[in-house]
């Protein structure tokens, strides 16, 4: 590519980064370089209060590591940081010689900082404490009794026709500590599902209470006493 080529090129780069900085709006720094002066090689830019350059102003230093080390092709959506903390995305595009050599590039800076922010915020009020608390919000008694026991009798792994009086015991013991038979006629609800009458939920909370008190063992009977000689 001659000079005079060059020259018309960097013409319509410069028009073409001023457009873009209008389409892209203010939160956009559109910056157009020319490697053939890097201590001054900005010769257009748009919304530079962006990273507060302006034209003459020099390569920064990845653009000097690219005159040493040229990249076999574009560097893309990559992250930056300015002198004053803003964060942004950056692509370079660079303009080439027929035979690979790197002479210009157009750079999209985009501010990021409110997003990441608002990222980070939105990260914190997301954030809960890991306590192992399932909670659902039911409508109405019913749903939540009934989500009780499906999930007292799922966790004996059988259906209810399969389950031994221990395991409805258990189921029944569990109901209890969750405060099922807190809700008005929960008792004939939960003997109607476990096939049981009311009277048998009755006598296996009974059973529950003296287990817990040490009255009965898991076997239903007396604890054994022992005996002193």
């Amino acid at each position: 590519m001659t000079e005079t080529q060059k020259a018309e090129l960097f013409g319509v780069l410069k028009r073409l980064t001023e457009a873009l900085g209008h389409a892209l709006g203010p939160s956009s720094e559109i910056v157009l370089h020319d490697f053939s002066h890097p201590e001054s090689s900005i010769v257009a830019i748009a919304n530079g209060h962006i990273t507060g350059r302006k034209v003459g102003d020099t390569l920064d230093i990845l653009g000097f590591q690219m005159l040493r080390q040229q990249p076999p092709g574009d560097l893309l959506n990559y992250r930056t940081t300015t002198k004053d903390g803003k964060v942004l995305r950056s692509s370079s595009i660079f303009l080439r010689q027929a035979a690979g050599e790197i002479f210009g590039s157009i750079c999209v800076n985009f501010d990021i900082s409110e997003l990441v922010s608002f990222r980070d915020w939105l990260n914190r009020e997301l954030q809960t404490e890991e306590v192992g608390v399932d909670e659902h919000f039911e409508h109405t008694v019913d749903e939540v009794l009934q989500g009780l026991v499906q999930a007292a009798v799922g966790a004996t792994g059988k259906s209810v026709p399969e389950m031994t009086r221990e395991e409805k015991i258990s189921v029944i013991a569990q109901l209890e500590s969750k405060g099922a038979f807190l809700i008005r006629y929960s008792v004939d609800r939960v003997a109607e599902h476990l096939r049981l009458s009311k009277y048998t939920i009755y006598n296996y909370l009974d059973e529950i209470k003296q287990r817990a008190s040490g009255e009965l063992t898991s076997s239903g009977k007396p604890p054994r006493k022992l005996t002193r000689f």
